[in-house]
C-alpha cells in the first residue's frame, strides 16, 4: 500500500496496512519507510509494529528493520494452500486461456496498486515476466484501470496524489484529465485496455472482479503481445472477459 494519508483508518485498519507495508517485497523496511507507506505517524506506527512483533506476525531484525514473522508465513502458508485448491477459479481462468490463446492473469487490489494472484501462461514461445506475487501500477494496466474506474471522483483524486501518474512507456496516460475520459470509457464498455502503455509491445483487456456489494477488488485479463494478436482481434474477446469476470466474482465471495 503506497503513500496513504495519516488521518484514514481505526487502530485495526491502521495496523493492517503497517502489516502490509512492513511485508512488502525486499524486506526487511525500516520503520520510517513503513510508516510513510501505510500513511500512519511514526510513533503510532512504532507501536503498533512492536505489537505485531510480540505477537510473532513481524520479526525485528536488531537493526531497525521489520520482516515476516512466523505467525505471518503460517498465515501465507495456509492462504495458499486454500487458493491452490480452489479448482473453480483456476478452470474459469484455463477455460479463458483456451478460448484465447493467449496468457490470463487475475489481480485484485492492494491499496494503491494491484498484485497477481493466479496466472495461465499462454501456449506461445514469447513468455511474460508477470509472475504470481508480483505487484503494478494502477493506472497504466488494464486491470488497475477497471480499478480506478470503480472509485469516486474524490477516491481517484486522492490516490492519483499519493501516487502520480508516472510514464511506463511512452503510451502511458500521465494526465489526470486524459485518465479521467479513458476511465468513463470504462465504465461504459465494462472493459479495460492496457495498449502498451504498462510494457512495450504488450497489449492487455481486462475486465473488473466485484464483491457481493458491487465495488471492484481487482480483474481478469488477457495479455497478448502486439506482433501476435492485433488491437481488434484482442477487442473481440470483450465479451467473454465480462462473463468470465462474473463467474470468477462469484468464486471469490
Amino acid at each position: 500500500m503506497t503513500g496513504r494519508t495519516s488521518q484514514a483508518g481505526n487502530a485495526t485498519e491502521k495496523a493492517l496496512r503497517l502489516l502490509e507495508a512492513a511485508a512488502a517485497p525486499g524486506g526487511p523496511h525500516r520503520l520510517g519507510e513503513i510508516a510513510a507507506t501505510a500513511g500512519v505517524p511514526k510513533a503510532s506506527a512504532h507501536r503498533i509494529l512492536r505489537t505485531l512483533v510480540d505477537a510473532a506476525f513481524l520479526t525485528a531484525d536488531g537493526t531497525g528493520g521489520y520482516a515476516h514473522g512466523p505467525r505471518l508465513r503460517a498465515l501465507a502458508a495456509r492462504v495458499g494452500a486454500a487458493a491452490d485448491d480452489d479448482q473453480g477459479i483456476r478452470g474459469e481462468l484455463t477455460a479463458l486461456r483456451q478460448l484465447t490463446g493467449n496468457t490470463v492473469h487475475l489481480a485484485l487490489r492492494s491499496g494503491d496498486r494491484a498484485v497477481y494472484t493466479h496466472k495461465v501462461a499462454g501456449p506461445h514461445a514469447v513468455q511474460m515476466a508477470s509472475h504470481v506475487g508480483m505487484e503494478m501500477p494502477l493506472h497504466s494496466t488494464a486491470i488497475g484501470k477497471c480499478v480506478l474506474a470503480g472509485l469516486a471522483d474524490d477516491e481517484l483524486a486522492a490516490l492519483i496524489g499519493r501516487t502520480g501518474l508516472p510514464a511506463r512507456t511512452p503510451r502511458t496516460l500521465t494526465d489526470a484529465a486524459a485518465l479521467r475520459r479513458e476511465l468513463a470509457e470504462v465504465r461504459d464498455r465494462g472493459v479495460a485496455l492496457d495498449d502498451e502503455e504498462n510494457e512495450a509491445t504488450v497489449r492487455c483487456l481486462a475486465a473488473p472482479l466485484r464483491d457481493p456489494s458491487g465495488a471492484v477488488i481487482g480483474g481478469v485479463s488477457v495479455s497478448t503481445v502486439t506482433f501476435q494478436v492485433d488491437r481488434d482481434e484482442l477487442l473481440t474477446w470483450s465479451d467473454t472477459l465480462r462473463t468470465t469476470a462474473a463467474a470468477l466474482s462469484s468464486r471469490l465471495v
